[in-house]
């Protein structure tokens, strides 16, 4: 075997290989297609010059049938290489397509007509290098070469054009691809060089191999890896694999004399040997070099990836989550360089993907994702790393209106990655990562460490949340426990508090009794409306130091908690103490308070006091929700309202306690009973232990049963079952 009919062999091979992997990696796409049908007109021609490297000379005729074959291919290669760029780059210019097509046909037609002498000399073949047969030039070839030449130069002009419009990510892809296909068209084009007399031996077809496999591995990866990359493997491959295949058939070709005489009737042996001592040490070889290249090709790539890993093994030992966050992004930007990165984190509270930080302060990124957003799904749904230019990409090609919904979100959070944080089965958010300052692709390589990255901050991240989560809870049992402490002062506290307005009673009682003792008929009429006025504010004095005291009795009968034993209460008698107490905290002329239940309404076996903490606290987080809502939604002529009707249910009363406020959002109804979780705004922002008290009263201490209902703008029923009193 010569070496042309090798390079046929490895064209051969190449083409037909990437051609129908990218083929049936999407046989529905166009450009897939155009792409596997353009493979085989390259594979033709490596076909064709294999076969004609193997025809001894005396088989002329046979010379000349595939020749007829090779330029079946030879024509169409220019012609379907500028389809596949009409359809990459999406352009407009259909009439041009339509005339290379016309071209194209009228030469394979002619070939096959009785006129085919006037394009291509079969007549005048000629063997050349004592190894294979080459066609002559005919009038209408110059033309055809022209041609040929012509649409291989213009769709390489567009690919030039849209390497200067294009920015990012697709101008890299462009260039590489200009590249990688200049290449294989420059070795090809030269064999027409011996069609015309110049015999110059095509060594250079062995660059045609070359650029199909650049160019598949670029369709279907080119979002992946840096087209030099493939460019520096596949280059080492041909070289290797020339030698480990080709030295063996050179010696055969060139000593093959020599070996029969020293070895006679087994001289192949000796060939064979070698090509199998040069294909066992080959991959290694191959590995070898493949390392030593691509160390110095992406030194400055291994380089962050090493310090990338080094950072996420350190990001656990980060407490504040704020510090964290800034940390990782900070790290991802300066040591990567990219133009933008953030995090986003599920919130519990209001039930969305959070933007919690972000740096480039140029950019205004989408603050918040809802959980039904398409990008959310499909992150949750195939915890992988998502590609802008690969949805972008398929939102064209696929039918999937999900891509496009894709492709549309990614655009608005300005990102080239989105890499997914998982702890185990946890989803926690994801990070979005801008374009390479350097306009670089982001390789495999470097989505595999920014996933292990993504894993190590997922638990960083959880670990942060968790102690500043255990910090609050700290903070709100310490708020808790002053307040109880509070409680057990009370006893000495309204003792002292009385004995002072007491004291401020009897002294405001003598100064009237003095006031009342003096005679102010001979006064002047100022001095006696002085008189007055004083009277009157010591009588106001009196009038509340005896409000204050049953203010005092109040807080005192609040807190002294179990003293009493369970009885027979009325709802009324609840009601009643609990308003009394409430006053003090909730005005209650703004609402309308509602009894909806009958006189009669069945007793229940209670602790009083613990039942009026009950009702206190459900009034007074009504009255907040009612609150909420008139701030909020700011409703012409809405007054608050807070029901309460009671029905027997079995051995148990129903207590049900209706509102008209903002009701409780969906996110937060699983969690209305944890202890510390609240959601109330105002300033007035509670602990949330009121309604974990609350269940607990009622379940624990009288075996009774408290849920709720709500809707979100429209109010809340908490009904409560308590066992009803024997008669």
């Amino acid at each position: 075997m010569n070496a042309f009919a090798f390079s046929g062999l490895l064209v051969l091979v190449s083409s037909l290989f990437f051609g129908f992997f990218v083929f049936f990696k999407n046989t529905k796409n166009r450009v897939n297609q155009i792409w596997g049908i353009f493979s085989l007109a390259v594979a033709l021609w490596g076909l064709a010059g294999l076969r004609i490297g193997l025809i001894p000379e005396e088989g002329r005729a046979l010379a000349v049938f595939w020749w007829r074959i090779t330029y079946l291919g030879i024509i169409f290669i220019p012609v379907l290489f500028y389809h596949f760029v009409y359809l990459w780059l999406g352009l407009k210019r259909k009439i041009l397509l339509y005339l290379f097509y016309l071209w194209g046909f009228f030469y394979v037609i002619l070939e096959w007509t009785p006129w085919a002498d006037l394009f291509i000399g079969y007549d005048n073949m000629r063997l050349v290098f004592s190894s294979f047969y080459v066609v002559g030039p005919k009038p209408l070839f110059n033309f055809f070469v022209f041609c040929w030449y012509a649409i291989a130069i213009y769709s390489h002009y567009e690919l030039y054009a849209a390497f200067k419009k294009t920015t990012g990510l697709k101008r890299i892809q462009v260039k590489y691809f200009f590249l990688a296909t200049a290449i294989g068209f420059l070795g090809g084009g030269f064999s027409f060089s011996m069609c015309f007399g110049a015999n110059i031996y095509p060594y250079y077809n062995f660059t045609v191999p070359l650029y199909p496999a650049i160019m598949a591995y670029t369709i279907l990866r080119y979002n992946l890896m840096d087209i030099k990359v493939a460019i520096t493997r596949t280059s080492i491959f041909v070289v290797i694999y020339t030698l480990v295949l080709g030295l063996p058939f050179a010696i055969v070709g060139w000593f093959r004399g020599l070996l029969t005489g020293w070895f006679g009737s087994l001289w192949w042996a000796w060939p064979l040997g070698l090509m199998a001592a040069l294909a066992t040490v080959g991959p290694f070889i191959y590995i070898y070099i493949i390392r030593r290249a691509e160390d110095r090709l992406l030194k400055e790539q291994k380089r962050y990836q090493n310090t990338l890993r080094q950072v996420s093994l350190g990001m656990t030992r980060i407490r504040n989550l704020r510090k964290l966050l800034d940390l990782i992004t900070h790290i991802i930007t300066k040591t990567v360089r990219i133009s933008y990165a953030a995090i986003y984190l599920y919130d519990r509270e209001t039930d969305k993907y959070v933007l919690r930080v972000s740096r480039d302060k140029g950019r205004v990124p989408l603050p918040e994702l809802n959980p039904d957003n398409a990008l959310i799904d499909w992150l949750l749904l195939e915890r992988r790393v998502l590609i802008y230019e690969e949805i972008k990409r398929q939102a064209q090609d696929s039918p999937d209106p999900v891509y496009v919904q894709l492709e549309e979100t990614m655009r608005l959070l300005t990102a080239s990655v989105v890499i997914p944080c998982y702890l185990e089965d946890k989803f926690l958010g994801f990070i979005v990562l801008g374009d390479k300052l350097s306009g670089q692709i982001y390789t495999q390589e470097d989505l595999s460490v920014f996933q292990v990255l993504a894993s190590q901050a997922a638990l960083a991240i959880e670990n942060a949340e968790f102690y500043e989560e255990t910090k609050k809870i700290h903070e709100q049992i310490a708020q808790a426990e002053k307040m109880a402490t509070v409680g057990t002062m009370a006893d000495g506290l309204s003792h002292q508090i009385n004995n002072r307005f007491y004291a401020l009673s009897l002294i405001a009682g003598d100064t009237i009794d003095t006031i009342k003792m003096i005679d102010t008929s001979k006064c002047t009429p100022e001095v006696k409306e002085a008189f007055e006025q004083v009277n009157h504010a010591l009588e106001r004095i009196q009038a509340n130091v005896i409000q204050g005291g049953e203010v005092v009795k109040g807080v005192l009968k609040y807190t002294r908690k179990g003293e009493e034993n369970f009885q027979a209460l009325s709802l009324d008698q609840i009601l009643d103490a609990t308003l009394e107490m409430v006053q003090y905290k909730v005005t209650l002329s703004e609402l309308d308070i509602v009894r909806n239940y009958p006189k009669d309404t069945p007793k229940i076996k209670g602790n009083l006091t613990q039942l009026e903490e009950v009702f206190f606290n459900c009034i007074d987080n009504a009255y907040e929700a009612i609150t909420e809502r008139h701030t909020l939604l700011k409703e012409e002529g809405f007054r608050g309202r807070i029901s309460f009707s009671a029905q027997p249910k079995n051995n148990k009363l129903e207590i049900v306690i209706e509102d008209n406020g903002m009701g409780i959002k969906d996110s937060s109804q699983k969690k209305i009973f944890t202890p510390f979780f609240t959601t109330k705004t105002s300033t007035r922002r509670g602990t949330g232990l009121g309604l974990y008290v609350i269940n607990k009263i009622i379940t624990d201490a009288h075996e009774g049963k408290i849920y709720f209902e709500s809707e979100y703008k429209v109010g809340t029923r908490f009904i409560i079952e308590l066992p009803i009193a024997e008669e």
